[in-house]
């Protein structure tokens, strides 16, 4: 089987809601989507492209390359419509693979039983193939084998991520309910930002959105900060072409000489978790760390540029009673200090979010986690608005 280079159906999965900003990444690539739908995209290409995907994408979780499609209503049959595969072509009789699937179909109670006879299937067919079988665990770090079952149609996969892509690799410390990586970079694309003008983030937390705005803006992938993915255990990989990806990554980075990212937080520790990230991601030196309330964050005056929040809400962290004060304070602040800017606010609390009091230009849904979330997007005008005369920050009633 040659699916190093033998086009098939890609599937590239992404957290709810991510979607239209993995549009646009794939698309950015030269790719053509031939589906998109809430968690995904759906494309045609190699394994090889899988390599490129796997590297260059920031919102994605997983690039899963299909092997099969086929009718399937009873675990029987799972197994012996994969023992037709030729498993022996694509995993070493001496490595190691794991399976990972998710299935709806009333014979199957439980994932396990249902990755159990995936295992079995390719176990088998390797043993009365070669006389040898590999070992199999639970850990993604060697080749992955993906089934997706749901009522009678299923489709085997090689999943050529392993680890998931929404996590970065440079967050050494989380601090506390940190934003996921393929979130961060998904919200920063969805803004108005041009990558030249500043990005200011208060309440910085850990860092994410700061480091993340750096590495959108200087074109830095997340391939540059990992090492080991699945396609690197499938049987005919060809290590020259995962280098000739990574130096595509290398020549893509552009160092913007007069960037300004400020990240500020009121907590010391948060700030030194946020600089101890940013090492990691290897942009300590493009952004000015500030230890400060929210309301002290340097804001280069008339600067054109997105200042960005992702304050807490209530369903984890921090007092709801608390929060309004807060979210009141945000709003004056973005109101009196940011003026020429674009305001965003990242929130899943959409009634502490009326505490702003200032309309919203646009409201574009997420999800963090299970919980509902709305990225709200604010208009900080400079003088006044020439279509309805309004002072800066429509004051909402």
């Amino acid at each position: 089987m040659q699916v190093f280079t033998t086009p098939s159906r890609i599937i590239i999965t992404c957290h709810k809601w991510l979607s239209p900003a993995l549009q646009q990444e794939v698309t950015a690539l030269g790719y053509t989507i031939e589906r998109a739908f809430q968690t995904g995209v759906e494309l045609k290409g190699t394994v090889n492209d899988c390599i490129r995907l796997n590297l260059q994408l920031r919102c994605a979780s997983q690039v899963m390359y299909s092997l099969k499609a086929f009718t399937c209503d009873h675990p029987d049959t799972l197994y012996q419509n994969l023992q037709d595969l030729a498993w022996e072509e694509l995993i070493r009789p001496d490595g190691y693979f794991s399976v990972t699937s998710n299935v709806f179909h009333p014979t199957i109670q439980t994932n396990l039983f249902a990755n159990l006879r995936v295992k079995d299937a390719v176990v088998d067919r390797m043993r009365n193939k070669t006389g040898k079988r590999p070992s199999t665990g639970s850990e993604l770090s060697g080749a992955v084998v993906y089934l997706f079952w749901k009522h009678e149609e299923a489709e085997i996969f090689l999943d050529t991520s392993g680890e998931t892509l929404a996590k970065h690799g440079y967050r050494k410390l989380p601090g506390k309910a940190p934003m996921l990586e393929a979130l961060a970079a998904a919200t920063i694309l969805s803004t108005k930002w041009d990558r030249k003008t500043p990005f200011i983030n208060p309440m910085c937390g850990s860092g994410t959105l700061a480091i993340e705005a750096v590495l959108i803006a200087t074109n830095r992938r997340p391939g540059l900060l990992r090492k080991n993915y699945a396609f690197m255990h499938i049987t005919g990989y060809d290590a020259s072409v995962y280098e000739k990806a990574m130096e595509e990554l290398k020549q893509q980075v552009t160092e913007m000489s007069g960037l300004v990212v400020i990240a500020s937080d009121r907590s010391e520790l948060a700030v030194s978790v946020a600089k101890t990230n940013a090492v990691a991601a290897g942009v300590e030196k493009l952004i000015s760390f500030e230890v400060c309330d929210f309301e002290k964050t340097t804001v280069p005056p008339a600067a054109g540029g997105v200042i960005m929040f992702n304050p807490e809400y209530g369903e984890r962290l921090g007092d709801e009673i608390e929060l309004n004060a807060t979210y009141a304070r945000m709003g004056d602040f973005l109101k009196n200090a940011c003026k020429g800017y674009t305001g965003y606010v990242f929130t899943g609390n959409l009634d502490l979010a009326k505490k702003i009091r200032l309309k919203p230009s646009r409201r574009i849904e997420f999800f963090n986690a299970t919980i509902d979330c709305r990225l709200l997007e604010y208009e900080l005008y400079a003088g006044t608005k020439r279509d309805d005369k309004q002072p800066s920050g429509t004051i909402e009633v």
